[in-house]
């Protein structure tokens, strides 16, 4: 479902060249669940948004089902997201001057979906907001928020799922009910879930974990995964 090949991202800094991944090969099959860790500044989100295909890597490709990302342009990138992907984000990222409602439904329509009001109203009462439908981001807590958003993720039945720090700005009880529901929503969905995050309870949810320390994926024990895969 997801698979990198020799990935790489490097950017200028007043101080010159700063490389952030380096060398970057790993797959995800269809339907697993993965967690990325690794200590602020590892590259870890960078990762995300480059398998998401919401930045560009300075080198390698990058492939999300039957499309190679690293051959398109923002245009039919865009298009690929919209066709394949959800995204969670830890600040929520709802639109204000749209109700929980309007927020969920937008994904949906704007691929045409009529029926989007109803898959709305569907995933709203699952995620335990039916009574708030016609509330606005301001009117609702974090952990409210944030369930607004796994619903507006799941609104065009994605196949892939990436979310980053999803419970971090809720506290420990709120941000437990959030794992929950996104796990529980993605075994409903089948849908393969990538996610970044420091929540140890989040990455043990997880099939398995891909550690990162200084833009290369490392084993538990702080290897290079790459150097051990090649060592005679």
């Amino acid at each position: 479902m997801i698979k990198s090949k020799d990935l790489g991202k490097t950017v200028s800094t007043s101080e010159g060249q700063l490389t952030i991944l380096k060398g970057i090969d790993l797959e995800i099959k269809k339907s697993e669940s993965v967690a990325i860790v690794g200590a602020s500044g590892s590259g870890k989100t960078t990762l995300l948004s480059l398998l998401a295909g919401l930045d560009t890597p300075s080198r390698g490709q990058i492939f999300l089902g039957d499309y190679e990302i690293t051959a398109l342009n923002e245009e039919e990138r865009a298009m690929v997201r919209s066709e394949l992907v959800g995204f969670v984000f830890q600040s929520f990222q709802l639109l204000a001057s749209l109700s929980a409602i309007e927020n969920v439904m937008l994904p949906s329509e704007l691929k045409g979906d009529r029926n989007a009001a109803r898959k709305a109203q569907e995933l709203l009462d699952r995620v335990g907001l039916g009574h708030r439908i016609n509330h606005y981001p301001r009117q609702l807590s974090g952990g409210e928020q944030q369930r607004v958003a796994i619903a507006r993720a799941f609104a065009s039945s994605v196949d892939i799922l990436f979310a980053d720090e999803p419970t971090g700005n809720l506290d420990t009880a709120t941000g437990q009910h959030i794992i929950d529901l996104i796990f529980d929503l993605n075994e409903e969905f089948g849908s393969t879930l990538v996610l970044v995050t420091h929540d140890h309870r989040l990455a043990d949810r997880c099939q398995r974990s891909i550690h990162i320390a200084s833009g290369e994926l490392v084993d538990t024990q702080g290897q290079n995964v790459s150097a051990i895969q090649k060592a005679p």
